[in-house]
């Protein structure tokens, strides 16, 4: 059974920072893509990173490039998304989510595309 588990979300102050992890279990690929998606209360999901199996170009949303930062470590099934200069527009449910096919251009904006979910942990930034 794949599950997908998040942890790290809190409460920060605007320009504050935090790092999110997301351990995969029961799920091995050698060819997928992981990403970060977000929701905040009354708006679509939204795509916000996503990096190959392989490591290679990580993908970004235009909101979070240069302040976030996505990261794998194959070897211990996680995922990273370190957050720096939190707005308060950041704050939403965080869920990280795979895709058994490589990542590509499209991947952040395709949420349906996705084959694994997390359950999700909150992000409250404070201005």
């Amino acid at each position: 059974q794949v599950q997908l588990v998040e942890s790290g979300g809190g409460s920060v102050q605007a320009g504050g920072s935090l790092r999110l992890s997301c351990e995969a279990s029961g799920y091995t690929s050698s060819s997928d893509c992981m990403a970060w998606f977000r929701q905040a209360p009354g708006k679509e999901r939204e795509g916000v990173a996503a990096v190959a199996y392989g490591g290679g170009v990580p993908y970004y949303a235009d909101s979070v490039k240069d302040r976030f930062t996505i990261s794998r470590d194959n070897a211990k099934n996680m995922v990273y998304l370190q957050m720096n200069s939190l707005k308060p527009e950041d704050t939403a449910m965080y869920y990280c989510a795979a895709d058994r096919r490589p990542c590509w251009s499209g991947s952040l904006g395709l949420p349906d595309g996705m084959d694994f979910w997390g359950e999700g942990t909150l992000v409250t930034v404070a201005s």
